[in-house]
Formats: C-alpha cells, sequence, structure tokens
C-alpha cells in the first residue's frame, strides 16, 4: 500500500497551478490557488521544516529591520 503525504501532494499541486502563465488564470482559478497555498502553509507549520523555515524567516526580517536603521 501506498501512502501519500498530504503536504507533499499540495506542494506538486501548487508547483503545477503556478508553473502556468500567469494570462491564462481566471480570477476563480487565482482564488483556489491561494486556499490550497494557505492549505499547505497550514499544514506545513508545525513540523520541523515548517519551524525551520519560519526561523530562517525570522532571522531575514531582522537582518532587513537591523541593515535599515
Amino acid at each position: 500500500m501506498v501512502t501519500i503525504n498530504v503536504a507533499v501532494l499540495l506542494a506538486v499541486i501548487v508547483f503545477f497551478r503556478l508553473r502556468r502563465r500567469t494570462e491564462a488564470r481566471s480570477r476563480f482559478d487565482e482564488k483556489v490557488t491561494v486556499i490550497i497555498v494557505i492549505a499547505l502553509g497550514v499544514l506545513i507549520a508545525p513540523t520541523p521544516v515548517g519551524q525551520g523555515i519560519l526561523n530562517i524567516l525570522g532571522q531575514l526580517a531582522s537582518g532587513v529591520t537591523q541593515a535599515s536603521r
């Protein structure tokens, strides 16, 4: 039996949806993509990978803030 991680499946869906040209997307298509990306973020956030991404983005934001002073 093959099991598929939902986060991986959503990441693949987002990848293929974002590869399409912007001109070919309708408003509804863009809204569906945003909902899928938010769902992916919610699934990834509590994992160690999500925490690592959060730490990296926090350090980046802190660096940008300190550089602007």
